[in-house]
């Protein structure tokens, strides 16, 4: 929609709603009263407005929107109510801050739901079966804290060097207000999803370790309770029931440390397919994150094969069949991540991308029909419905041959097609 600055003197409230209401509107021969006016009723109406000026008449509206651009090359006066300045007075360079911007978020949004399954929800739920099932303890306590300050944290800080996904600047903006860094739906995605699988898959393990090597099945372990550190449990004594437990809870915590691969990769995009974000070749490599295999199987080596740290931490070998048994879960996180998404991208608005907490994507929409012989067509009354119909005609329909042909106004709507003649000397149906 296009308006002029004398088409805007003694706009309504209703006018205004409808202006705003609009993707693409173009104010010109505006005076500095009348930019501050569109400023403050965009922003009234929730929209988050940005001004770029380079002149003292743009100084109200660039203090006036939420974020003001001015010019390098502009007056002193606009560059102090700026909140940006454009050194190289390129307005591309807004472009690349506003993907900067959106990458920097969304990374950390990787981060945090890289951290949340292993770091706290995998560490909650082997305590509450041990408080309220009696199952014994299978992650000790200096396991958490390896999980939280060692082997989490390479992943964690390579997930921040991330290349930004393809899809990333087709987004909608982002409203501040719904959509934070984390939210019940962020949490539902974290806990309910990966932070399940990953305490299910270890838990599996260490019940598969605790049959092989000591004959005790799941029902022996459930409702325990203080049993195991009396002695004499299953018929063994308590050194051997110790020994047991410490090398189970060595497998619980290398079964996470391997689970956490999956869901590394499987976070490292939040609509595209692993496939489509390469991260061994190309422009979205990241190296970064293969460092993190070695580097926590090198602290789960130090922690369980050093004598002083089995000595002082109560750790214990892995039998070498548990490095291999994990992986194939892993492999079963990211799986399940892969189609997830896939439903996502097939349904972009669908039960399942709301749940997930995903971003619906914008397309870009050029308003160019709606004029009366050139002039913009604004009133309010007509349904979306009657709207929706009467846009449709005017698809396609260039600027030329909006000028040409009288456009049809659907009856109920309270006006009737002007021409210049039959309205306002300037032709426009606001005058």
């Amino acid at each position: 929609v296009v308006l002029s600055g004398s088409e805007l003197v003694g706009l309504q409230p209703e006018h205004w709603d409808i202006i705003c209401s609009y993707s693409e509107v173009v104010f010109a021969r505006t005076t500095p009263e009348q930019k501050l006016l569109i400023v403050q009723e965009l922003r009234s109406r929730d929209n988050y407005v940005a001004v770029t000026g380079d002149g003292v008449n743009d100084s109200p509206a660039l203090k006036a929107a939420h974020i003001g651009v001015a010019m390098g090359g502009g007056s002193e006066v606009a560059k102090e109510a700026a909140d940006m300045v454009l050194l190289d007075n390129n307005f591309s360079s807004i472009l690349v801050a506003i993907e900067n911007g959106r990458l920097v978020f969304e990374n950390l949004k990787k981060v945090v739901l890289y951290l949340m399954p292993a770091g706290s929800f995998s560490e909650f739920v082997p305590m509450f079966l041990n408080m309220v099932l009696g199952v014994p303890l299978p992650l000790s306590v200096i396991f958490m804290i390896v999980i939280c300050m060692l082997t989490d944290v390479w992943a964690s800080i390579s997930l921040m060097y991330e290349s930004p996904e393809s899809d990333i600047m087709f987004r909608a903006p982002r409203n501040p207000k719904k959509e934070h860094l984390v939210n019940l739906k962020f949490f539902g995605q974290a806990y309910g999803f990966i932070g399940i699988l990953e305490s299910l898959f270890a838990h599996i393990i260490f019940f598969v370790y605790m049959y092989w090597y000591g004959g005790f099945t799941p029902k022996d372990l459930f409702l325990a309770f203080d049993k195991w550190t009396l002695g004499g449990f299953g018929g063994k004594d308590q050194d051997t029931l110790n020994n047991l437990l410490n090398t189970g809870e060595s497998i619980f915590f290398l079964s996470l440390v391997i689970l956490q691969w999956g869901n590394m990769f499987a976070t490292r995009t939040r609509r595209l397919s692993v496939f489509q974000q390469n991260p061994f070749w190309g422009p979205t490599r990241n190296l970064r994150l293969l460092i993190a295999i070695p580097f926590t199987l090198g602290i789960t080596f130090i922690f369980c094969y050093i004598g002083w740290f089995n000595n002082i931490f109560g750790t214990a070998n892995i039998p070498v069949a548990f490095f291999f048994i994990p992986l194939p879960f892993a492999l079963v996180i990211l799986c399940l991540d892969e189609i997830r998404k896939l439903v996502v991208r097939l349904r972009p608005t669908g039960l399942l991308a709301r749940i997930a907490c995903q971003v619906k994507q914008k397309r870009a929409l050029s308003f160019r029909y709606g004029m009366v012989q050139g002039f913009p067509l604004i009133f309010p009354g007509p349904s979306s419905a009657d709207q929706r119909r009467y846009r449709r005609q005017w698809r396609g329909v260039s600027a030329l041959e909006q000028w040409m042909v009288p456009a049809p106004v659907p009856p109920g709507w309270g006006l009737e097609a002007l021409s210049p003649q039959q309205g306002s000397p300037s032709g426009s149906p606001w005058s």
